[in-house]
């Protein structure tokens, strides 16, 4: 009997070490998986707070872009309005509206004509006919030269402007493009057939085709 008790006591006491080992490893597991989890909720953290800083910073810069989106609206309706008014009187306005479509911006282009304290919103091609689309593109190509910091002081370049314009207007056209040359100091470079517009200009060529050539000659109006 005592070789049974002692056979008994040396496997109870085996398997409490192996109990031991046992619990040792788990407890050495479980701090490791403790920490583990402790870091990745760390991390977590930081990626939270990087989130909630990249979404401040995106309504910032979308903030940013709706008031220089605006600023430019802004600066390009009232150059515009002055081109017009300035060729066919002060009835007429421009005006851009900026709508979201399918998450960006879409810009529509209106002639505001005011007719007895009236105000009539049309397409420019629907107002007046061709000689408005032309000042409009003519007035749009300054502001966006004007607005656009990357083009510098390089010269205006003009391929028949205003060439729909009615000669009851196209004098106030030239003066324009007098005006725009004198304010922001940039040099206009103009192809045109019109008497008026190339009187404007401190120096003009005309360009004759003879005998199948092209002859170059100072115009002197």
């Amino acid at each position: 009997m005592p070789d049974q008790y002692e056979k008994t006591i040396e496997e109870l006491n085996k398997n409490y070490e192996a109990l031991v080992l046992e619990c040792a490893m788990k407890k050495n597991m479980k701090q490791k998986l403790e920490k583990e989890l402790n870091d990745k909720i760390e991390e977590l953290n930081k990626i939270e707070s990087l989130i909630d800083i990249l979404e401040q910073v995106r309504i910032l810069l979308q903030r940013a872009s709706e008031y220089a989106r605006e600023q430019i609206r802004q600066q390009i309706e009232m150059l515009v309005t002055h081109c017009l008014q300035f060729v066919f009187g002060p009835y007429l306005e421009f005006k851009i509206e900026i709508n979201e479509i399918r998450g960006k911006a879409d810009a529509e282009f209106y002639v505001i004509s005011i007719f007895d304290n009236m105000k009539v919103k049309t397409k420019p091609q629907d107002a007046r006919g061709g000689g408005i689309v032309d000042v409009i593109a003519l007035a749009l190509r300054v502001a966006f030269i004007q607005s656009n910091n990357s083009y510098g002081d390089g010269p205006l370049i003009l391929d028949e402007p205003a060439k729909h314009v009615s000669s009851e207007y196209i004098a106030n056209v030239a003066q324009f493009l007098k005006q725009i040359s004198e304010v922001f100091h940039r040099q206009i470079i103009m192809i045109t057939h019109n008497q008026y517009l190339s009187e404007i200009a401190d120096l003009a060529y005309r360009v004759e085709l003879r005998e199948g050539s092209s002859v170059v000659t100072i115009y002197n109006p």
